[in-house]
């Protein structure tokens, strides 16, 4: 079997000692594959993003590695990942060729050509606003312009749906599908139609653990029973 891209084993995760948003935690994530994460809100879809992100520093395990290595979050991992949160109000005064021309210097990699980008999300007018004067899902599209750009190996997406229009969310979906050349997608949706129409694999987070896993041709019908189940609980 080939070595997982990512693999944490047994995380604890937390806000306030004592109240754990994850517990015993475990997931692998192949290379080259797009994962959807499903769950109530609460069950910490988001906890678990943050963690990766290197942005929630109260968590322990009992190991986390990268294609194999033992792998500390804060250290060079951030050079692999990116990731796209649902809310996000940073570089609120930067337009977005500058928050772009920022994060590509911040990885060490020259701009590349994003005409196809800005023209699939429909961002043709707004490249040279600034953040703070955009709307909630042209400021998201500016994060998933540069995503997809940057191209990481491993790309985090918390809601990306949120806030986009018909046009921006069908080419958002064909992107993610497209992503598998590159790397691995690990993102979080409380939209079934984005989970069942790009996602390799679907992992139902409950109560900070992964309770369910589906694969292969994945119907929304059983997700949406496996949600229901935990609401009854």
């Amino acid at each position: 079997m080939d070595t997982p891209l990512l693999s944490v084993k047994n995380l604890h995760a937390w806000y306030k000692k004592g109240n754990h948003v994850l517990s015993d935690f475990s997931i692998e994530l192949g290379n080259h594959e797009v994962v959807g994460l499903i769950g109530l809100n609460g069950a910490g879809k988001t906890t678990f993003l943050k963690i990766l992100s290197g942005l929630l520093h109260t968590f322990d395990a009992e190991g986390i590695r990268f294609h194999g290595q033992p792998l500390s979050l804060r250290g060079s991992f951030k050079a692999y990942r990116y990731t796209v949160f649902a809310e996000d109000d940073s570089f609120s005064y930067f337009t977005f060729r500058e928050y772009l021309s920022y994060v590509f210097a911040s990885y060490g990699k020259p701009v590349p050509d994003v005409s196809a980008l800005v023209e699939g999300f429909g961002f043709l007018d707004y490249t040279d606003t600034l953040l703070c004067d955009l709307s909630t899902g042209n400021r998201r599209k500016v994060f998933l312009i540069t995503a997809f750009a940057l191209k990481p190996e491993l790309l985090l997406l918390d809601e990306p749906v949120n806030g986009l229009d018909f046009q921006s969310t069908e080419f958002l979906y064909q992107q993610i599908l497209d992503y598998k050349r590159y790397g691995t997608v690990l993102f979080s949706s409380h939209i079934l139609e984005s989970i069942t129409l790009t996602s390799d694999r679907v992992l139902v987070l409950e109560k900070g653990q992964i309770r369910q896993t589906f694969e292969g041709k994945i119907c929304a019908t059983d997700i949406r029973e496996a949600l229901r189940d935990e609401t009854d609980k």
